[in-house]
């Protein structure tokens, strides 16, 4: 049985199981995230995404948290205000794993992994919401890429990668980011079909990433859950790890674009302090997502297929990889 399937079989077993509605109290949502390029059949430049994080509920939210939003100039001063909670890991390789030695023209091979807090503020009537993050974790062999990606290629019996003796040294990896979604068109949200759009704009600063971004995305289906779509790790299109569901069973379709200036990518511009293996970067970058979501209960499943354009001068060709969201909310 494929993965996909898996968690396909986990998600309803449990859903009938778990006696969670939409009018119940909420406490907070789990919410696991997996980005691969598996999907596609490649293994290359951002080839793995993993993050695991906990959303609270507005009531649950910590009044240290909620007075912090209440002073941020860009969030609103009214509205549920969630905080949110992430451990995750990235991984980055070059196109050729066999070489001990890659080749100085295609990407480093990089790990980021990371622990992040957040803030997300709501408007009253839901059309708008707010977010900022603050990641802190490290890059380097101490990011324990290297031993993942080799015990899951291990487990897999795929080829193993040769030349992580090249990785980006050790270096701290902190980033700070905030992004604003805003629906336009709500009352087509409040029948059995619904379809909104959804602009959205933002930017990051930090010794990792430096970038302003820009971006929309649509969404169509029936009995709509309240969510901005699924959740991806940065840099992307933003999303919400938590969801409203409605009584019953809904489900949607979405695409959405996203555009990126970015000044500084560290997995492409090597380490801040000392030297190490770089590319030269492309200053723009684009996103285009497709994907489904259903939710049910108190369970939201969402698959997405990104296409992200070359980063880097010499890359070969643009990426696409795919990620699967399990969220659930108790």
């Amino acid at each position: 049985m494929t993965k996909s399937r898996t968690i396909l079989c986990a998600c309803a077993l449990a859903a009938f199981i778990m006696p969670a509605h939409a009018d119940q109290p909420e406490h907070g949502t789990v919410s696991i995230l997996f980005e691969n390029d598996i999907f596609y059949k490649t293994d290359r430049d951002y080839t793995n995404g993993a993050q695991a994080a906990w959303t609270s509920a507005p009531e649950e939210t910590p009044n240290w948290a909620v007075d912090t939003a209440r002073i941020l100039p860009f969030f609103e001063q009214s509205g549920e205000v969630r905080a949110s909670y992430a451990l995750g890991q990235n991984i980055y390789t070059p196109s050729n794993l066999s070489a001990a030695n890659p080749p100085p023209d295609q990407r480093p091979y990089a790990g980021f992994s990371y622990a992040s807090f957040g803030l997300i503020d709501e408007s009253d009537d839901k059309s708008r919401l707010d977010q900022i993050e603050l990641q802190v974790g490290v890059i380097g062999p101490m990011s324990g890429a290297e031993e993942v990606q080799k015990f899951v290629h291990r487990l897999i019996h795929d080829r193993i990668p040769q030349g992580w003796h090249y990785q980006l040294r050790d270096e701290p990896g902190i980033v700070l980011i905030y992004e604003r979604n805003v629906k336009i068109l709500p009352r087509l949200t409040e029948g059995p079909i619904g379809f909104d759009v959804e602009p959205n704009f933002g930017a990051a600063v930090g010794n990792v990433y430096d970038y302003a971004s820009a971006g929309a995305m649509a969404r169509i289906g029936f009995n709509l859950p309240d969510d901005y779509g699924p959740v991806r790790i940065e840099p992307s299109l933003p999303g919400s790890n938590f969801f409203e569901p409605r009584s019953g069973l809904g489900a949607y379709i979405f695409a959405g674009v996203d555009g990126r200036a970015i000044a500084r990518n560290l997995f492409l511009d090597g380490n801040t302090f000392e030297s190490s293996r770089s590319v030269d970067k492309i200053p723009f970058v684009g996103d285009a997502q497709l994907g489904a979501a259903i939710a049910f209960r108190a369970f939201r499943l969402t698959f997405t297929h990104v296409f992200r354009s070359k980063e880097y001068k010499t890359q070969r060709a643009a990426d696409q990889f795919g990620a699967i969201n399990l969220s659930f909310r108790y």
